[in-house]
Order: structure tokens, then sequence, then C-alpha cells
């Protein structure tokens, strides 16, 4: 099996600066989308960014020109700077990565337990 470990969150004043890190272990064959997620209390959990086996990303209107996700793909890592913090981007935030086992012919999606980022004003 893959297991998710998430780390990185934390409590900030709007206007700082995060770093999220999400690190895939168990035997694994190869790695597709990587994407953070998140979810505000009380709302729907919502795509924050994704990045793509060659690199390419997508991030959500809220988060862009304040959030880059990158990946290593030799540590099966993958991480989300959040800069110029505001109060809206508080919840808890997910990992997921598309994984191929070893062993296996598709893909399978892992979540990471969650790490807690909250904004003070």
């Amino acid at each position: 099996q893959v297991q998710l470990v998430e780390s990185g969150g934390g409590l900030v004043q709007a206007g700082g600066s995060l770093r999220l890190f999400c690190a895939a272990s168990g035997v694994i064959f190869s790695i597709n989308n990587m994407s953070w997620y998140r979810q505000a209390p009380g709302k729907q959990r919502e795509l924050a960014a994704r990045i793509r086996s060659g690199g390419s990303t997508n991030y959500a209107d809220s988060v862009k020109g304040r959030f880059t996700i990158s990946r290593d793909n030799a540590k099966n890592t993958v991480a989300l700077q959040m800069n110029s913090l505001k109060p809206e981007d508080t919840g808890v935030y997910y990992c997921a990565v598309q994984v191929v086992e070893d062993g296996s012919t598709f893909f399978r999606t892992y979540w990471g337990q969650g790490t807690q980022v909250t904004v003070s004003s």
C-alpha cells in the first residue's frame, strides 16, 4: 500500500507564508497527478492546485499568483508554497496523489490525512 504524510501547516497572520509538504511512500512504480485540495469550515472541498507528471500546473482562481505547486519525482514529494495568505485561505489542506503501485497496471488515488492552515486577520 501507499501512504501520504503531510506537514507544514500552522497558524500565520494575514500576509504571511507557509509551505506544505506531502511525501508518498510505499512500493511505487509511477506517479501521475499530484494535487492539493482544501476545505474551509462549512464548505465543500475544492481543488487548490494540481501538477501533472510532465510539470504542467493548474490553480484555482482564488490562489493564482500567490500559491505555487511543485514536485520532486525522485523523492515522490509535492509541495505547496503559499504566499500573501488571506483569512479566506483558512482550512484543512489535503494532498492527493495518483499512484501506480509495483505490480499494478492502473492508477489509484491516495489522500493525505489533512493539515490545518489558519490565517488570522
